[in-house]
Order: structure tokens, then sequence, then C-alpha cells
């Protein structure tokens, strides 16, 4: 079965006109005969303001319950995007981390990945299902909501690819690859079309904000190639790998 993974960020997904440019990149993926699992953050600056909220009513809060509220986030995202594809005419249909079969440390707002049981997923898929699951989010062994820490839907991303037994997966961004700085700030930042995983590890180290340094890990260890692109833009992007 030919798969397609990819991921869309919260900047991707911050409205509803760029939620819709993101589904056609989905629908580009549908129209040339590819099964597709799309992995989604938050929208925008929800997890902040979600946070912030609570920052208002409490000074010590329960991590159980920050990340009770922090999932929530992606739990619009995930049935939000499979509305949009249905009302567009394409079978959909969201999963939340635990639904995924996502099984997760119990370590609150910083969980770790043991192991995912795909079989949900296989199931949609095979029912023509484009599959959109909530990412930064999982559950424990005593079935309690856990997240991933900051961009921890990138990790989500790899490791469902991993599951999945998939070669490649798609990383969907508001910029059009990685670069050796931050092109928002630098006019004279370059775009290196392919890196190592061991290069783009030191470039997340150094801050870049492209990739999670945990699902760069996940792709070395299982030989996934990891293509960075533009949401908003057909040009040539960047591959790690």
């Amino acid at each position: 079965m030919n798969i397609k993974v990819m991921k869309f960020g919260g900047s991707s997904l911050s409205d509803d006109y760029k939620m819709g440019l993101a589904a056609k990149k989905v629908i580009d993926f549908i129209n040339k005969g590819e099964k597709v699992v799309v992995i989604v953050s938050a929208q925008g600056d929800t997890t902040d303001s979600l946070l912030e909220q609570i920052n208002r009513i409490s000074k010590n809060p329960s991590k159980r319950e920050l990340d009770v509220l922090a999932s929530t986030g992606e739990q619009i995202s995930c049935s939000k995007f499979a509305i949009l594809l249905q009302e567009m005419g394409y079978q959909a249909v969201s999963l939340l981390g635990w639904q995924a079969g996502i099984l997760t440390t119990s370590d609150y707002e910083q969980a770790k990945i043991k192991e995912i049981d795909p079989d949900r997923i296989w199931k949609e898929l095979n029912k023509n299902q484009v599959v959109v699951i909530a990412g930064f989010q999982g559950i424990d062994e005593q079935d309690n909501i856990t997240t991933l820490g900051r961009n921890g839907s990138d990790t989500s991303a790899l490791a469902i690819a991993a599951a999945l037994e998939q070669k490649e997966c798609y990383i969907f961004t508001d910029i059009d690859g990685v670069y050796d700085k931050d092109p928002n700030q630098h006019s004279d930042a370059k775009k290196i079309p392919y890196l190592s995983y061991e290069d783009m590890m030191k470039l997340a180290k150094k801050g870049a904000k492209v990739l999670h340094d945990r699902c760069i890990h996940i792709a070395q260890k299982y030989k996934i190639k990891i293509i960075v692109k533009s949401t908003f833009g057909e040009e040539e992007g960047s591959i790690v790998g």
C-alpha cells in the first residue's frame, strides 16, 4: 500500500484559509492514488493561549491536568481538518493520540513514545479514509493523556511513519525547506537542499526550530527520509536523510 505520511505545523493551520491550502496538499496526493495519513499541530498560538488561561487561575497547576488541557489544541485541529476534507468531497476520520495507538511514558509535558499499535490506522486506511491524527500527544499505561513537549508533533509524525513501515515523511511548514539561519530574520539565509541526519541534529542543537530533535533520532534509527516543504508554495524543499 502506497502511503504518504505528512505533518502540518501550527503556522500552516493558523486560520481557515491556510488550513484549506494544507488540505489541497493532501488532495494532491490522493489524486495520485496515494493513501494519506496526516499529523496536525494545534492552530497558531492555541497552546500558548491555553496555558496562559491556566496561569491566570493557578500558580502551581497539576502537570497531568496541563497535559489534558494542552492536548485539546491538536484535538480541535484534527477534527476541523477532517471536516474540511469531508466538505471538499473526501473521506476522512480524525484520531486522537490514544485512538491512533500511541503509548508513552508517564512524564507529563515531556513524555516519550514507547510504542505505537497502528491497527486502527490500518483499518481506517483500508476503508479509504484520510487518517488525520492529533500530534503531540499519547496515552500512558494508566490511561492518562500525555504530551510530548514543544514541537512534539514532528516526533508523532516520524514515529507513526516508522510504525507504518514507511521510508519517508513530509513535514510541511511556513518556509520552503531548511536554511542555515532563520530566513525571516536574515536576508542572506541559504536553503540547504540536502542534509544528513547528523547535520540536521547540529542545526537543531543550535536552535533551529524546523524539526524537533527527537524526530531526527527516530528518522535516523528507522532510515526514514524527511522531506521539508512549504505549505504555501510548490518550491523544492529540503531532504534530511
